[in-house]
């Protein structure tokens, strides 16, 4: 199983980006998809996630601004990320867990990480 991120880049505060991650191998099903990040010198934090039936939550300081969606027929994740500022700047890391495979039993996966960056 392996997870590709995409959609990340420069953007002035006030501004909008979509992340984008899709899960590719021999996957029967998977139970929760979402985003962390990390900033510079900082602890890898949860972001956003969302379930098989669609039940999001999020970290509180992206409440209203990042929508998190899912297309489970193409084992993908969206994240659309409105009025960003430079706080939100940080690699942003997918990951799948309770990835069903024919070969292995529910593991967590994670993606190679974007960089969003936001300043003027």
């Amino acid at each position: 199983v392996q997870l590709q991120a995409s959609g990340g880049g420069l953007v002035q505060p006030g501004g909008s980006l979509r992340l984008s991650c899709a899960a590719t191998g021999s996957i029967f099903s998977i139970s929760n998809m979402g985003w962390y990040r990390q900033a510079p010198g900082k602890q890898r934090e949860f972001v956003a996630g969302i379930t098989i039936d669609g039940i999001s939550n999020y970290e509180d300081s992206v409440k209203g601004r990042f929508t998190i969606s899912r297309a489970n027929a193409k084992n993908a994740v969206l994240l659309q990320m409105d009025g960003l500022n430079p706080e939100d700047t940080a690699v942003y890391y997918c990951y799948a867990n309770g990835v069903t495979t024919m070969t292995r039993g529910p593991t967590l996966y994670w993606g190679q990480g974007t960089q969003v960056t936001v300043s003027s």
